[in-house]
């Protein structure tokens, strides 16, 4: 699980590539992990519209701080 409570997945790509693509990403100002994300979700979502599959509703989670106790 990482940080923000997503899974972490494991891909395979050779040294040379992905050297160039952290350069590429750092030039756009974004992550590589960011990128490859809204690619795949570009893609699930160009996927699911040609299909006519609405996308499953995602459970917002709202935190709020608790107020402050007064002394």
């Amino acid at each position: 699980m990482t940080s923000k409570g997503t899974p972490g997945r494991m891909i395979r790509i050779d040294d040379e590539t992905w050297a160039a693509y952290g350069e590429l990403c750092d030039e756009e100002g974004t992550s590589r992990a960011d990128d490859i994300r809204r690619h795949v979700h570009a893609r699930v979502a160009a996927w699911r519209k040609e299909r006519g599959v609405q996308a499953p509703k995602r459970k917002v989670v709202v935190r709020r701080k608790k107020p402050a106790a007064d002394s």
